[in-house]
């Protein structure tokens, strides 16, 4: 499950938008034209930002029982709420509670005030059961809130705060169209359908521990839909069964859902997913960890975090000084130092500069216990990183993380510590470790294979006797760079003198020696380079490398793999296509780039063949389910032609799901009546 290949520059992109959508990194530069903000850019939710701040504010408001202070909110930025006044009667009901709830005579005199001068008029008018809920809770004047077993106890209950929080983000969501960013939501539907999967299929998942965490149980309550759209026509069964599947609802609630939404299946499916929480502390450090990992953001003074450790409270250093708990220990190595040492929070603009690469490698962080062991390790190193020199500019580039200021919980420093034992590699500090690991991955991003070879053997002359194919991976790069630039009698040797010797120890090389050899007919080629999959390449480098370093790759990976895995085998048991994976971007995350390099010619099939299921059929009246769809039981039902109108009936009438339909379907050649009078028989 762990294996899924990911397409990690399209993932980078959407945690790019995801961090710039919620003001979580500073950016320079200036905001984006209204041409990026288009439904078809990952960008659409940037200019919801405000909107969804607003959201924040009153929810928090409501969850804290200050339901004038949400009021002004909504009178200064959604005045509509206030004007349905379905929504202001539970919103003055529950201020009504909120009052008692306070128990001083004054308030109680509030209270009253209330109800004659707001409360009762808004019933009358409200909706046809409102003045009997009106009735019913003016029982809380004679039953305490303390009481369980009062007919009140359930008005009583916090739990109604939250309620009306969740009811009241729903309906502002969807009015002022203040949709989570995409990553967010993408995130939402693959775990609930990895969940769901794992569930269904009787296994356990990997990434339990992170997802439990992250997706939390509770939903906010669906937005209601206006009484005017009871009467809107009948959608297409089509349409009510992909959103029921897609997001877990009901028949009847898919069909209230496109009703709020009229009818449009995307805007509802959007409602829909923006329903399931969040824990937002623990994406943001998620979204943090993998952007500097990936060098997508400074690092500053800090490293990553240790994977078990995201979202977990921890014990401070003796000398951090913070007004927040640290949710991360972070140790880069593997290992913890015996004791405790200061962090000093350093400027990481300060680092930066022509020597940022020397004093990186060979000064000891500011106000930081130098672990190294010896004073020649460190001259070494700083030789390997001043031989980088070239891909000094590329930290400029980075990003300052910001942080969710907005968000009171969320943690802004992380400290960090260090192995004070090993020697040799190991020795090395975190910061070094994390800045040799982006520079190799800059440098195989660039085609640059033979310095990456170089320094590695530098660093670790072992490293590539475990790990052969990254060799030949870049080995092959190499010698197409120099096929495409006129250099054959230098290709060859490094065909005779690498590629060769290595496909012969690993006969599954064979077929991409072969295959890069052929490049040798179409020598003028710009594509035998360009074409190259050398991100997937330097991320399958960063990683291997990373992890000889002691440094695991974020968590993030781990639950994008398993989640897609899960995704693509769940569509396979359902034997159609996921109608919304465009919209989540999901099939570019799929777009996979395989680190097998071959020619041009023949990359596509060999990245077609290690994708785990990337082609799915859709059973129409049209369609037959391919070969490469399905598991040995489902063999029956391969052959025989479904039409869609008879899956949906079927699946209607005996609520079952999309796949079990089918399979019925296939014994009675298709006839859906025929399928529901034996089953009833």
């Amino acid at each position: 499950m762990d294996s899924a290949p990911v397409n990690w520059e399209a993932l980078d992109a959407l945690i790019i938008d995801f961090a710039k959508s919620e003001k979580l990194i500073e950016v320079s530069s200036p905001p984006s034209s209204p041409s990026l903000t288009s439904p078809s850019s990952p960008s659409l939710s940037s200019s919801s930002y405000h909107s969804r701040l607003i959201i924040r504010q009153i929810r928090r408001s409501l969850e804290a029982g200050d339901i004038d202070a949400a009021i002004d909110l909504l009178r200064a930025h959604a005045p509509f709420v206030l004007d349905d006044h379905r929504l202001l009667f539970r919103l003055q009901k529950q201020k009504f509670i909120e009052l008692l709830r306070k128990g001083g005579t004054k308030d109680r005199g509030f209270a009253i005030d209330f109800l004659r001068k707001s409360f009762a008029p808004c019933a009358l008018n409200a909706y046809p059961e409102a003045y009997e809920e009106f009735k019913h809770v003016l029982l809380a004047f004679l039953y305490d809130k303390d009481d369980q077993t009062s007919p009140v106890a359930n008005e009583w209950a916090e739990k109604r705060r939250y309620d009306i929080a969740g009811l009241m983000s729903s309906v502002l969501r969807a009015h002022l169209h203040a949709y989570n960013p995409i990553f967010s939501m993408t995130l939402r539907y693959l775990i609930s359908i990895h969940e769901g999967f794992c569930f269904r299929q009787g296994i356990s998942s990997p990434i339990s521990d992170l997802t439990e965490r992250l997706l939390l149980e509770e939903r906010d309550p669906p937005a209601i839909p206006q009484e005017s759209l009871y009467e809107a026509p009948p959608f297409d069964e089509v349409d009510v069964q992909a959103l029921a599947h897609a997001v877990e609802l009901t028949r009847q609630g898919a069909i209230d859902s496109l009703r709020f939404a009229k009818g449009d299946l995307f805007q509802a499916f959007q409602n829909e997913i923006c329903r399931m929480r969040l824990d937002a502390s623990m994406l943001d450090e998620l979204v943090r960890e993998y952007c500097i990992y990936r060098g997508i953001v400074e690092s500053g003074m800090h490293v990553l975090s240790e994977p078990s450790k995201v979202n977990q409270p921890d014990k401070q250093e003796s000398g951090y000084s913070s007004s927040q708990d640290c949710s991360h220990d972070v140790d880069y190595s593997g290992a913890k130092c015996s004791n405790s040492q200061t962090s000093g929070i350093t400027d990481p603009s300060s680092m930066q500069g022509t020597d940022g690469e020397l004093r990186y490698a060979s000064e000891p962080a500011n106000n930081l216990e130098d672990c190294s062991t010896s004073g020649s390790n460190q001259s070494e190193n700083s030789r390997i990183l001043r031989n980088r020199s070239h891909v000094t500019g590329e930290r400029s580039k980075r990003k300052r993380w910001r942080g969710r200021h907005d968000d009171l919980d969320f943690i802004s420093d992380i400290d960090f510590n260090r192995s004070c034992k090993q020697e040799g590699l190991e020795s090395m500090n975190g910061e070094n470790k994390y800045e040799i690991v982006l520079g190799m991955k800059e440098l195989a991003s660039r085609g640059m294979a033979a310095e990456v070879v170089e320094e590695i053997n530098g660093l670790d002359p072992a490293f590539f006797a475990q790990n052969p194919v990254l060799l030949f991976q870049l080995k092959q790069v190499e010698f197409l760079k120099l096929v495409g630039a006129g250099d054959h009698s230098g290709a060859l040797r490094i065909a005779s003198s690498h590629l060769g010797p290595l496909a012969a120890s690993d006969p599954t090389l064979l077929k991409p020696l072969k295959e890069t050899l052929l490049s040798l007919l179409r020598p003028n080629e710009d594509a035998l380079v360009t074409g190259l999959p050398l991100h997937a390449l330097a991320t399958s480098l960063q990683v291997a490398f990373g992890k000889r370093l002691g440094i695991e790759e974020p968590q993030l990976m781990r639950i994008m793999r398993a989640t897609l895995h899960t995704h693509t085998e769940w569509f396979k048991l359902q034997m159609c296509k996921d109608p919304f994976e465009s919209l989540l971007r999901i099939d570019s995350l799929k777009e996979n780039s395989s680190p097998v390099l071959t020619s041009l010619a023949t990359s596509k099939s060999i990245n077609d063949s290690c994708t785990l299921g990337s082609s799915q059929a859709t059973i129409s009246s049209t369609t037959r389910i391919s070969d490469d769809v399905g598991s040995p039981n489902q063999a029956s039902s391969r052959d025989v032609i479904c039409d869609e109108n008879a899956i949906l009936k079927v699946m209607e009438f005996l609520a079952l799901p999309r796949a079990d339909a089918i399979h019925l379907l296939a014994q009675y050649n298709g006839n859906a009546e025929t399928v529901i009078q034996q089953i009833f028989a």
